[in-house]
């Protein structure tokens, strides 16, 4: 496809094989011609049960209904997870994503470990499953006009904003990555928040940020908010923070932005900084094929322990960055999704900017290794540890301590890394090794290295 070789995305022009071509509609069509047309031939909602467990009861007299929820980006790895759980849960869902993700394999030359069906023929699974169905809006919610006409025909009651640029060494590549990042989500972020303003005020964000932002400070991680004695006075602050990439930086600009809009608008919204998730099923994910998610590997999108299973699946050395004490959060993807159902199914207040630090564990990445290796070993498989050059620009050993107690108080009922979780991840990565790109696995992006200059899929191979 011609765009593939740009290096800036143009999501709204994407036109692949893999993803079939549908026409965006005429922003002045009808509600009903713009959900049958701007994605999908699926037909809007129709039949859905009019009470729920996971609606809510509005105050007036009108029956209950499922509540609606926008899921931004719900065709990337946790939000397609997060699209069928919550459609399961009989929530009322709508997917919104640019499909920019899938141009970027394309760019760089990478590929999911598990074969992913395109989006359209996802939700058309789903619907002939479980005759449940999945809006779908394929735009760019960088396009203003876009989103606002999504939102008004959609009418979310929560919007759960997964659509980002989320890679850190991606927005380290070169210089037009890091603007596109930095554009991508700072100015999308501000266009959710816009348009919750203008067309739906009461409307819930849940924001997915990043346990990155914090950085590694030489304290305790408070969730969100730090309370500080200076000079014999006292006030509750938003905790510091050190984004490490331009990536993570985007994330503590959209927390300022957001923060400030719920001060200054009435805005209600949760910020769900994330830990490094792992996995790939759920119980949705696995009903059929074609619902399978995605699972990166590679040096750019895969994060660590999904890339020490694959690299132990197939015989390569695990790749420890530097000394290995680098110690963060992690959690299962089933975790993920069960975060943002608690999150939404108690809402913040207008006003109120809540966060919720998201992850079950810490893990430091020799503690990782050592784990997959003694698991691996037990697979019969023959586990290597390798220390590598670190390309980040990062502390290799530091104190790290962060609290994670709100969303357990709600009811988190995590899943826990234990032998038979690994165990299931170490046999799917075993179960497709064969469509493994061995070149893709050793770090090909430095933070100390990145230029002006734009960086072509040829720098991605073994040197």
């Amino acid at each position: 496809m011609s765009q593939c070789s740009t290096l800036y995305p143009t999501s709204l022009t994407l036109q692949t094989s893999t993803f079939p071509s549908k026409r965006l509609v005429s922003h002045r069509e009808s509600r009903q011609r713009c959900l049958t047309v701007s994605a999908t031939t699926l037909s809007p909602n129709q039949g859905i049960q009019s009470q729920s467990s996971s609606g809510f009861d509005h105050k007036d007299t009108e029956p209950s209904r499922p509540k609606r929820v926008m899921i931004i980006g719900g065709d990337g790895y946790c939000g397609w997870a997060t699209a069928l759980h919550l459609s399961k849960q009989n929530y009322e869902v709508a997917i919104v994503d640019s499909l920019v993700r899938r141009l970027f394999d394309h760019q760089l030359g990478l590929e999911s470990l598990t074969p992913i069906s395109s989006i359209h023929n996802r939700v058309r699974r789903w619907k002939s499953l479980t005759d449940k169905t999945i809006e779908l809006f394929v735009g760019d919610i960088c396009d203003f006009e876009f989103l606002s006409e999504t939102f008004k025909s959609f009418e979310p009651d929560s919007v759960v904003h997964f659509g980002e640029q989320r890679s850190a060494p991606y927005s380290m590549i070169d210089r037009s990555r890091a603007v596109f990042t930095q554009n991508n989500n700072v100015i999308g972020t501000l266009n959710v928040l816009f348009a919750i303003k203008e067309y739906r005020e009461d409307c819930h964000l849940v924001k997915l940020g990043t346990m990155g932002e914090y950085g590694t400070p030489n304290i305790d991680i408070e969730e969100g908010y730090i309370t500080i004695n200076h000079n014999g006075r006292t006030d509750t602050l938003p905790y510091p923070k050190q984004g490490s990439s331009f990536y993570h930086l985007s994330k503590v600009h959209d927390s300022n932005n957001i923060a400030f809009t719920c001060k200054a608008w009435g805005i209600r919204a949760t910020d769900l900084n994330q830990g490094v998730v792992y996995g790939v099923t759920t119980d949705e994910t696995e009903m059929h094929e074609e619902l399978c998610n995605r699972f990166d590997y590679d040096g750019v999108f895969g994060t660590a322990l999904n890339r020490f299973c694959v690299q132990a699946a197939v015989g390569h050395p695990l790749t420890v960055y530097g000394k290995g004490g680098q110690t963060r959060g992690y959690l299962d993807i089933r975790d993920t999704v069960q975060c943002v159902e608690l999150a939404i199914a108690n809402p913040a207040q207008p006003g109120e900017f809540r966060v919720f630090n998201q992850f079950t564990e810490q893990f430091s990445v020799n503690e990782l290794a050592s784990l997959v290796t003694k698991v691996g070993k037990k697979l019969g498989l023959d586990v290597k540890t390798t220390s590598v050059p670190n390309p980040r620009v990062e502390a290799e050993e530091h104190y790290y301590n962060a609290k994670h107690t709100k969303l357990v108080e709600l009811g988190l009922k995590p899943h826990l890394l234990s032998d038979s979780l690994l165990d299931s991840v170490l046999n799917n990565a075993i179960r497709f090794k064969d469509r493994v790109d061995t070149k893709q696995i050793m770090p090909s992006v430095s933070w100390k290295k990145i230029g002006v200059k734009p960086k072509t899929v040829s720098a991605y191979s073994n040197n």
